[in-house]
């Protein structure tokens, strides 16, 4: 039997390939989109993908489910309480995969979603009696357990998926032997839970001690405790779970069309009709100079997850990149299902050179310099546009918080004739702000360099509370 994790950071994202030697057949689970490592490991190991297993539909990505369909021909195998638009195998509880060296058991763990499934494994060369590891999907994390909240504009309530993922996890994940090992499907990082560990391999036995679920608690104080105090779901989470329930074009036919070179003229006319202008470097150059309007989301930071939560998925997107990224950038865009870009501009910034009255820069000031303007008289307004409780925790004196992902439902309480010293931690989401209030007509913006993390490093005070 073969059993090898793929982890995609940026997505906090754990998949699965499996495969039996004896047979040559390999079962893919929760993979990502773009499917070309599954397909080059399983070529290299003497494998055919035939089967693919989603143990939910994933909200935070778009599965690569009918990639591989179409590719190999793999047979898709969901829960039984699953509904969708393509063929597929429904799996109830007991069902089975059975190959000579490996057996794959179906367990319906309802509650992160009512379709979830995990997949005992079994290694038959080492016992046919004893599971060797379970593949848990958002069922049970590493240190956390899956949240029930994320399906209520789908009808279902955080307190009756609390409550069935509290018997999924006694009645069933934790009647298995503290030695099978837990694989889950996300790791730290993930907005499917608050508590999510940096670890991406367990024992079921280490989680009986260490989970803060799954300590000793009646039906009524789990669903509360881990119903509360979950991070904002960015908005695109509800469209990635329909999606993965639909026939789609797959990511390889979408990609021709996003690939497409565009000269600065027709870039210009597709922004003057409603076109979202994506600027992927990094924020200190996305400073230095950009194409008026656009918005300026970093490849080299939560890329996928903050374009979801700014970008508005029903406009086309055209992006800017330091050539050679451009691919990258659209890559990364369909894993989350946003399908609409329509080429990039061609050259990068070099296309604007000869334009400068296409240029637009964001002021930056150090920490210094803030502060002294703070003092003074006339002292700008401070936004802080990192998470309530990053907040909370510390941050300037008399500043205000406007979280970034609902800056844009909250731009009216932002004063456009006051000066605005905006930051974040480091530099990253407020970059993204300046585009996004700048793109709005508030342009009397400067960046606190390096964030808050520069201003803590000079020694200027902070304070904590409310």
């Amino acid at each position: 039997m073969i059993l090898k994790q793929y982890y995609l950071g940026c997505l906090a994202h754990a998949s699965y390939l499996l495969g039996d030697e004896e047979r040559g057949t390999a079962v893919v689970v929760d993979p990502q989109r773009d499917v070309e490592q599954y397909l080059a490991d399983a070529e290299r190991m003497g494998l055919k993908i035939r089967h693919v297993f989603l143990t939910h539909f994933h909200a935070d990505f778009v599965a690569g489910h009918l990639e591989l369909r179409d590719r190999c021909g793999a047979t898709i195998h969901l829960g039984a309480r699953a509904e969708a638009e393509y063929a597929f195998v429904a799996m109830k509880d007991g069902d089975t995969l059975e190959f000579p060296g490996m057996r794959l058991e179906v367990m319906e763990t309802p509650g992160h979603t009512i379709e979830s499934i995990s997949i005992v494994v079994y290694d038959r060369k080492k016992s046919e009696a004893d599971p060797y590891a379970v593949l848990t999907g958002d069922t049970l994390f590493i240190g956390d357990v899956g949240r029930p909240d994320l399906r209520a504009s789908l009808g279902w309530t955080a307190q009756a998926l609390g409550e069935y993922l509290y018997d999924s996890l006694h009645e069933k994940l934790m009647t298995l032997p503290d030695s099978v090992l837990v694989y889950p499907a996300h790791g730290a990082g993930s907005l499917c839970g608050k508590k999510l560990s940096s670890d991406t391999v367990s024992t079921l036995g280490e989680q009986r001690k260490l989970n803060y679920a799954l300590k000793p608690m009646s039906k009524k104080e789990f669903v509360r405790l881990v119903a509360t105090d979950q991070p904002d779901a960015p908005p695109y989470f509800t469209y990635d779970a329909i999606l993965n329930t639909r026939e789609r074009a797959t990511l390889e036919k979408n990609l021709e069309a996003a690939l497409r070179p565009m000269e600065l003229a027709d870039v210009v006319r597709m922004q003057d009709t409603s076109a979202q202008v994506l600027d992927v470097r990094d924020s200190a150059e996305f400073a230095k100079g950009h194409l008026k309007g656009s918005i300026n989301i970093g490849l080299d930071g939560q890329y996928a997850t903050w374009a979801g939560t700014v970008l508005d998925r029903d406009k086309p997107i055209v992006i800017v990149a330091e050539p050679g990224r451009e691919t990258e950038a659209a890559l990364r865009l369909g894993r989350i299902g946003f399908d609409q870009v329509k080429g990039y501009l061609r050259e990068g910034m070099a296309a604007l050179a000869d334009n400068p009255e296409l240029v637009a820069r964001t002021e930056r000031v150090s920490v210094l310099i803030a502060a002294e303007e703070l003092a003074g008289e006339d002292a700008p307004i401070v936004l802080d546009v990192r998470a309530p409780q990053e907040w909370v925790q510390k941050h300037i004196a008399r500043s205000v918080n406007v979280p970034l992902n609902h800056l844009q439902g909250r731009i009216g309480e932002v004063p456009r004739r006051r000066r605005i010293l905006l930051h974040c931690a480091g530099g990253y989401r407020s970059s993204i702000a300046a585009s996004v209030l700048n793109r709005e007509g508030i342009t009397n913006v400067v960046e606190l360099a390096g964030g808050l993390a520069a201003w803590e490093a000079a020694q200027l005070p902070v304070v904590a509370g409310g």
